[in-house]
């Protein structure tokens, strides 16, 4: 199992994560930032636990950030 955190206030909304991984990450209507399908926000950081088969394309999501706030981790 990983864990995936986002610092979702600095995300510019550049959809490289929707376009990695679309079952975790959407563009919110609201503000146009990406937001992690299922994250808990805590502290401004939100974050969620991942089964072992959706890293493939959530660290695909990781790399592709242009700003780099994602970051995953085994648990």
């Amino acid at each position: 199992m990983y864990k995936i955190i986002q610092q979702r206030n600095k995300c510019i909304g550049c959809n490289a994560c929707v376009e990695a991984a679309p079952q975790r990450w959407v563009v919110s209507r609201l503000d146009g930032k990406s937001t992690l399908v299922g994250g808990v926000n805590k502290r401004g950081m939100f974050n969620v636990n991942i089964p072992d088969w959706e890293l493939e394309e959530n660290k695909r999501a990781q790399i592709n950030c242009p700003v780099h706030i994602i970051d995953i981790i085994k648990l």
